[in-house]
């Protein structure tokens, strides 16, 4: 922290509480009495006291006439880290006590004695940890995951998918390893690491439940040894040096687990296929009436779903152009959803869109029956809410095939190669016998001659994974990072 922000805390509290503890400290090690230091600043005892218990903000010319009468430095007392372990935890209960969990329980603040045991700070830390570990979990069901999930599409679709301050991010780090453009090497993403103080290690165990694991404390990003077989070793770095740039810390509720989520493949995203390249090749295709999300792959060599989710970010504010996407799962299931040109998805009582099953009439379900899959397919679809133009391709991946689909509405068709195809669809989903539902012949034959042995998704009836970082399994993160760390 510069000495010219010491007043401008992003969070007063708990700097005020770091410094107090630290003046508190160094005048309890140099033998000083409170009167003796509020002597040597000219200040009251009571202001001094009110300083080193974090309840009022030092300014920065009593901070200089403070580390002077201690023999010490501005510097010395805005370290970050107490000086022991015991203003650690006093520190740590302090923060507690002004948190949302010690309110909620009406539990009143109290004054943190010299005579209270370590351990006894230590249990009550403890107990506040799991009572928040508990809340977590009861909120942690798929009814909260869908909500938080409906917020942050209507977001997006407010922002038309499009945020600039991750752009900027993207720039600037793209500017700091000289990115000249074009498809971002695996040496730059190696580049990019080594920018933010990391180097990259390739280990064969890495936890079963993670992508990647960061050590913050010396500097290395654990990757598995077997990424180069499994899909595009870059993206598995560039997601994980993404939290690190974006200064992600523990999540606090799911919804934030999922915005960071959303900002992290963002940002993965803008690096692999950067900005100030990319409008003007698209703006050049839309001049050529000749956009392709296939082309925008190919220039820079990532996959069909990352080309697909690039070109959203960047159609509507670059192109002028509203468009939708979707993943859905080969069993119909849709995965993934974003729109803003008025597509009517479908959607349960919450409006949440993931989770549902895809009209079959849909290019994201009829793209799965035909046998050409080197050439995209297209398709026109005549819905209640207008008529769609979508390009969609299959992708494999350890959960089965995907689908990937962009679309437009028909006026925007114009702009894009395959708009000549011949293809049709008719989709009226939002009407039970669309395709929800057997035709009448059918249903009359076998209604009451067949008895499926339903496959429940697990996910159905569970809560979702639970801890810091949904699905993580911690001790087992820990315990790598403890077996890999530098002797």
């Amino acid at each position: 922290m510069a000495i010219a922000e010491v007043s401008e805390y992003e969070d007063a509290d708990a700097d005020a509480l770091t410094i107090g503890r630290r003046i508190r400290q160094l005048r309890t090690e140099r033998g000083m009495t409170l009167e003796q230091l509020a002597g040597a600043v000219e200040r009251a005892p009571s202001q001094l006291s009110m300083i080193e218990t974090g309840k009022r903000e030092p300014k920065l010319t009593l901070l200089r006439a403070i580390a002077k009468a201690l023999g010490t430095s501005i510097d010395a007392l805005l370290e970050a880290e107490p000086l022991d372990e015991r203003a650690a935890l006093e520190i740590g209960l302090e923060r507690a006590m002004k948190g949302q969990t010690f309110r909620a329980l009406g539990i009143p603040p109290f004054r943190i004695g010299k005579t209270i045991p370590d351990d006894a700070l230590r249990t009550m830390l403890a107990l506040q940890a799991e009572i928040e570990r508990l809340r977590d979990e009861r909120a942690a069901t798929p009814e909260e995951a869908r909500r938080a999930n409906v917020d942050l599409r209507h977001l997006m679709r407010e922002q038309k998918n499009y945020f600039g301050d991750l752009e900027n991010q993207a720039g600037k780090i793209l500017d700091a390893v000289g990115h000249p453009g074009g498809p971002l090497t695996q040496r730059t993403a190696s580049d990019i690491a080594a920018h933010l103080g990391f180097t990259l290690h390739y280990v064969a165990d890495l936890p079963q439940t993670t992508r990647s694991v960061a050590d913050l404390r010396n500097g290395r990003l654990y990757l598995s040894s077997r990424l180069s077989a499994k899909g595009d070793p870059r993206t598995a770095v560039l997601q994980a040096l993404s939290s690190r740039i974006l200064g992600h810390t523990e999540p606090r509720s799911y919804a934030e687990f999922l915005r960071q989520r959303v900002e992290t493949n963002y940002l993965t995203g803008a690096l692999l296929i950067p900005e100030g390249h990319a409008v003007p090749f698209l703006q050049e295709a839309k001049a050529n009436r000749a956009i392709s999300i296939e082309d925008l792959r190919d220039a820079y060599s990532v996959s069909y779903e990352t080309a697909a989710h690039r070109f959203t970010n960047l159609a509507s504010v670059h192109l002028g152009i509203p468009v939708h996407f979707l993943k859905v799962h080969e069993s119909g299931t849709i995965t993934k959803a974003y729109e803003n040109d008025d597509v009517n998805f479908p959607t349960d009582r919450l409006g949440s869109i993931e989770g549902q099953m895809c009209c079959r009439r849909w290019t994201s379900r009829v793209v799965f029956d035909e046998d050409d899959r080197f050439n995209p397919y297209y398709q026109y679809t005549d819905t209640g809410n207008g008529t769609y133009w979508c390009t969609a391709r299959v992708e494999h991946s350890s959960e089965g095939a995907h689908s990937v689909s962009v679309g437009v509405r028909f006026d925007d068709t114009k702009w894009f190669l395959g708009r000549d195809t011949t293809n049709r669809g008719v989709s009226k989903h939002s009407v039970e016998v669309c395709c929800r539902r057997a035709p009448a012949e059918l249903e009359a034959a076998w209604r009451e001659n067949a008895w499926p042995n339903v496959r429940t998704p697990r996910t159905l009836l569970a809560t979702l994974p639970t801890g810091s970082f949904p699905g993580v399994d911690s001790t087992e993160v820990y315990e790598f990072l403890q077996a890999h760390a530098p002797a």
